[in-house]
């Protein structure tokens, strides 16, 4: 009897935890495109175009990135350990789920190619991608953003065919201490020039 009474315990603690997962899983809500372009062309498109593919060169390319890191993006200029005060207004009023919502949308989105300016310094810009500058300790960039600027998704943001100035000015705001929401790329910026972080930005640009 005893047994019999243990056994039932065990069927019914089981199945009281698994009815316990089926809850947990139902509140996770898959993110809903539709209202996610809805938002976007609400709060966003005005800056980085209707389809994320951002024609202003200090206004960063948004389609088909990661959609992890977006949302990690957004949650920090909320929080403000991003700190933008433009983009901190306009996400002041976006919810968990819209920030979510409009960062899977863009991730659908196909990305445009861009392309180098500068034949002068493309040459260094790749060699410092693909090498890094190993006397000076400055880490090859695809080793986290990928061979061809693809990035990883959830852990590094995809870069390849942003714009060149975008990418300068994030640069230079992780070496000078600016912008502070990631520890790896301020070490990495930080023993980077100037001229070293524009072939870079230049050569990213029209990496595809």
């Amino acid at each position: 009897m005893k047994l019999f009474v243990s056994f039932l315990m065990v069927v019914l603690f089981a199945g009281s935890a698994l009815a316990a997962d089926d809850k947990a899983a139902a509140k996770v809500v898959k993110p809903d495109l539709a209202k996610g372009e809805a938002s976007f062309s609400a709060v966003c498109a005005a800056c980085h175009a209707a389809d994320g593919n951002s024609m202003i060169p200090a206004n960063p390319k948004l389609a088909q990135q990661h959609p992890e890191y977006t949302l990690k993006q957004l949650q920090e200029f909320k929080s403000g350990k991003r700190a933008n005060a433009i983009m901190s207004g306009m996400v002041a009023a976006l919810s968990e789920d819209d920030m979510k919502n409009i960062s899977y949308w863009l991730a659908s989105k196909k990305a445009t190619p861009g392309f180098a300016k500068d034949k002068e310094t493309v040459a260094l810009g790749e060699r410092i991608y693909r090498g890094g500058i190993p006397d000076r300790q400055i880490a090859a960039c695809n080793g986290c953003h990928s061979p061809n600027g693809a990035g990883i998704p959830a852990q590094y943001p995809r870069i390849a065919g942003q714009h060149g100035d975008y990418t300068v000015a994030q640069l230079v705001a992780f070496r000078d201490g600016v912008r502070k929401n990631s520890v790896q790329m301020t070490g990495v910026a930080a023993k980077m020039n100037d001229r070293e972080i524009k072939a870079v930005a230049d050569y990213l640009a029209g990496l595809r």
